[in-house]
């Protein structure tokens, strides 16, 4: 690597690291996952560690999402702190984000003390038009590609991604394509992520029993979905390792209307605390993966890898009942507005596209997610539609989400 093209570590190990500046993460030294020894860290000051299910790793509970980040020395800065576990994808940043990971982690020399996952795309509306052979194919080129922007040999985890049917997680030519990948030694182990119809998707994947990780939606907004909860636990039971997405509930509409007294709930680094803790307190969740984008955030969510005790403000804030109320509102892509829209648009992918463009700040993502959308039923389909008649059983504004991404996109 030239000079100029290394990054200023410098200036990178000079950032703020507030209370934790200068501390690594204790660790499995027989997996070589983390850099020091348990022995030479205070008890106190252990990150919290977990196996994920059956691939024998051993990670912080903390990892990093990598999707919306674009700054290498952020990544760094991960890996300096403890972070063992990187989620990337294909598709995020159009390849840009692979090769982000893959440079830092060749200039640390760490692969081998670090769980890279990423993953695979192929449109909703193109998958059950391939034959086998074709599904083959396409993994096969885009997992050597992978590999190529991501400078090594294999990922530790590669995923089908964003599978929100079952007929995906059953289909011939996807299993074949993974154990494939698989068998050539291009993925240690493979699995899926999934937004949307969790519950389906996730005991249809169990059934399959090739799917040995799994990375799914998982945050404070399904306290109330009991039945999700049992099937994560199922899943765990059988040794599937799971990792939680979305974690910090990062929609606009939980925190509208709200009145003063709530709204002081949502300033400072209470609300992602609290919600990070939530989920990882659910021991059947190994790692959670939220995307943090500054040193701040990163800060405030590697403190969470060490402590999943709530403070007192933490508790209150998660037993409010307005905060609760709140929380009900956030979309969960169950898809139930989709028959109350006139023009049957795919309004769960619209929105979980807006929450790309308006809360992460991600319009590459948000434009790729609208454009996997079936022809006629992406936000192209809104643009005449004079009175919206969508509706969500949980009280999401459909309308007004929709009039906002037609502003960016339509």
């Amino acid at each position: 690597m030239s000079q100029k093209g290394k990054l200023n570590r410098r200036a990178f190990l000079g950032a703020s690291a507030g209370a934790l500046a200068g501390v690594l993460a204790s660790g499995n030294k027989a997996l070589g996952l983390l850099s020091e020894p348990a022995a030479r860290q205070p008890k106190e000051k252990s990150i919290i560690l977990r196996t994920l299910g059956k691939t024998g790793y051993k990670i912080p509970v903390v990892s990093m999402g990598v999707m919306n980040a674009d700054n290498p020395e952020l990544v760094f800065r991960a890996y300096e702190l403890g972070i063992r576990h990187f989620d990337t994808a294909a598709g995020y940043q159009r390849g840009r984000n692979e090769e982000m990971v893959g440079q830092v982690i060749e200039e640390l020399k760490a692969r081998d003390k670090v769980v890279i996952a990423t993953k695979i795309f192929i449109p909703p509306q193109q998958r059950n038009q391939l034959s086998a052979d074709k599904i083959k194919e396409i993994h096969l080129k885009a997992i050597d590609e992978c590999l190529t922007r991501l400078r090594t040999d294999y990922v530790d985890i590669l995923y089908s991604h964003n599978v929100p049917e079952v007929s995906w997680v059953k289909n011939p030519g996807l299993m074949e394509a993974l154990q494939e990948i698989k068998a050539q030694k291009k993925a240690r182990f493979i699995g899926l992520s999934t937004h949307q119809n969790m519950d389906e998707v996730i005991r249809a994947a169990l059934e399959m029993k090739i799917y040995e990780v799994i990375l799914a939606t998982f945050n404070y907004s399904l306290y109330d979905y009991p039945e999700y909860l049992e099937t994560l636990k199922k899943a765990a039971s059988r040794g599937v390792g799971l990792i939680a997405m979305k974690t910090q509930c990062q929609q606009p509409w939980y925190r509208e209307n709200n009145p003063p007294e709530i709204k002081k709930f949502y300033e400072g680094p209470l609300l992602n605390a609290a919600l990070l803790k939530w989920v990882l307190r659910h021991e059947f969740i190994t790692t959670a993966v939220p995307g943090f984008t500054t040193f701040d955030q990163l800060n405030e969510d590697i403190t969470v890898a060490y402590n999943l005790e709530y403070t007192p403000e933490e508790k209150k804030f998660l037993e409010n009942r307005l905060v609760k109320t709140q929380m009900a509102a956030v979309c969960r892509l169950c898809g139930q507005c989709q028959a109350t829209c006139s023009h049957k648009v795919d309004i769960p992918n619209i929105l979980r596209a807006h929450m790309y463009a308006t809360a992460y700040g991600n319009l590459y993502e948000a434009r790729e997610t609208l454009d996997s959308i079936e022809q006629g039923k992406s936000i192209e389909a809104c643009l005449d539609c004079e009175d919206c008649t969508a509706r969500c059983v949980r009280g999401v504004n459909i309308k007004r989400r929709i009039e906002e991404l037609k502003t960016l996109y339509a």
